[in-house]
C-alpha cells in the first residue's frame, strides 16, 4: 500500500480492494548480493516485483558462461513470461546488490489479469518491449564490435539505474568486471582493457569496482559509430 516503487511498476494500476488483496497475499524477501531469486529451469509459482536494489536476469550458455540478458530496477517485475506461458524459467534472476523483492502468488497474478484491463494491457506492453529489446540485442551481438557494445552497456546501466538524470551531474555504479563482461558478451580481460582505454580518453573514471561516466556523449558516439 505504501510501496515507493509502486508508481513505477506494473502494479501501479491496482486500486482499492485490489491493493488490499495484493498486500494481504504478497511476501517480501531480502536477498544479499549474489543470491539467486529464482533458478533457470525451475517452475514459477508467482510474480517477483523488485522493491529495492538491482537485479540481473542471466542465462547460462553451452560453454558454461553466464550471459546477462536483462537488468532490472525497483518497480520492475521479473519472471512474468514463464508465468504466462506456464513453462519453466528460461533464465535466472540474481541480486546485483542487496535487494528486497516482493512475491505475488500465481493465483493473485491471474486474478489481476482477468479483472484489471489496465494491468493486462501493461503486461502486453512489457512483452512487446522485451521482444523489441531482444531483437536489438541480437543485432548488436552479431554486428557491433566489442568496444561499441561496451559503450552501449555503460549507457544502458546509466539509463536503467540513474535515479535523477535531470539533477545528477555524473553517474556512478559499482559493478564487477565479470558482470560487465557478461552484459557485453565478451571476456573479462577484454572488458578491463577497453575500460582502461575509455579511462585514458577521459570518458570514464574508475575506483575499485565503481565506474563513473564523465562523458556520456562520447559513449553515445562510440556505440553509434557504424549506424
Amino acid at each position: 500500500m505504501n510501496c515507493a516503487s509502486r508508481k513505477h511498476s506494473l502494479l501501479g494500476c491496482c486500486k482499492g480492494n485490489e491493493l488490499e488483496d495484493v498486500s494481504a497475499t504478497k511476501s517480501c524477501f531480502t536477498f544479499k548480493k549474489g543470491q539467486v531469486i529464482f533458478h533457470e529451469g525451475t517452475r514459477p509459482s508467482g510474480l517477483h516485483c523488485i522493491n529495492s536494489g538491482k537485479v540481473k536476469v542471466t542465462k547460462m550458455g553451452s560453454d558454461g558462461k553466464e550471459q546477462i540478458i536483462r537488468l532490472a530496477k525497483p518497480g520492475d517485475v521479473v519472471g512474468y513470461r514463464a508465468l504466462m506461458a506456464d513453462s519453466n524459467y528460461s533464465a535466472s534472476a540474481v541480486a546485483l546488490d542487496d535487494a528486497v523483492v516482493c512475491f505475488i502468488p500465481k493465483s493473485q497474478f491471474l486474478d489481476l489479469i482477468s479483472s484489471n484491463v489496465e494491468f493486462s494491457g501493461g503486461l502486453m506492453k512489457l512483452f512487446s518491449k522485451a521482444l523489441g529489446e531482444a531483437e536489438e540485442r541480437m543485432v548488436q551481438m552479431a554486428y557491433k564490435p566489442v568496444r561499441e557494445r561496451l559503450a552501449e552497456a555503460l549507457l544502458l546501466l546509466q539509463k536503467t539505474y540513474q535515479q535523477q538524470p535531470e539533477v545528477e551531474d555524473k553517474f556512478t555504479i559499482s559493478i564487477s568486471r565479470e558482470d560487465l563482461a557478461s552484459i557485453v558478451g565478451t571476456a573479462k580481460e577484454t572488458t578491463i582493457r577497453l575500460l582502461s582505454e575509455f579511462k585514458d580518453e577521459s570518458i570514464i573514471t574508475t575506483k575499485g569496482s565503481s565506474i563513473t561516466i564523465l562523458d556520456p556523449e562520447k559513449l553515445y558516439k562510440i556505440c553509434h559509430l557504424y549506424d
